[in-house]
């Protein structure tokens, strides 16, 4: 159990160290030890599994659970919204197609990133942001929204072009 519990401690030591740059005057709350429940879920009103998703990768979080949990740690949930950097995948983000949200949030899918990613020389959750994006752009170029069989069509071919690329010797 320690063997597992020092990686969580480094990273809580270095979100702490994050918060205390971005915000030097927050005093935070005393930071339990690493599987010590604090009753502060219970606080919010909100199941364990409902918090481990998000921690985890999954789910979605509404803005009104956020906020219950912070307020329950003692913080408050603030959203900053601003312009994408010039050049990033998300300068230009148009409507995600519902069957392309669907798409990304698939095993299949993480793993066709987890196999391309590497080969353009990207972090898996980059690229997962830029193809998205990609596959949304041309969603709307045709006019309209691919089926799930379409997606995987598109999926296959980027997949087999970023692990084997024309021109490199085989």
């Amino acid at each position: 159990m320690l063997a597992a519990a020092e990686p969580l401690e480094a990273e809580r030591d270095e979100h702490r160290a994050r918060a205390e740059q971005i915000c030097p005057d927050h005093q935070a709350p005393p930071v339990p030890a690493v599987g010590e429940d604090t009753g502060d879920r219970a606080d919010a009103g909100l199941s364990v599994p409902y918090i481990a998703n998000p921690e985890n990768g999954r789910g979605n979080p509404t803005t009104a659970a956020l906020t219950r949990l912070a307020e329950a740690l003692g913080l408050r949930l603030v959203v900053t919204l601003g312009p994408a950097e010039e050049g990033s995948a998300t300068a230009y983000a148009p409507g995600i197609p519902a069957s392309l949200v669907r798409l990304g949030r698939t095993d299949r899918f993480r793993s066709v990133v987890a196999v391309m990613a590497p080969a353009l020389d990207l972090s898996a959750d980059e690229f997962s942001g830029r193809l998205v994006a990609a596959l949304a752009a041309l969603a709307q170029a045709m006019g309209r929204d691919l089926a799930e069989a379409d997606w995987w069509r598109l999926l296959d071919a980027l997949l087999l072009v970023a692990a084997h690329p024309a021109g490199r010797a085989p």
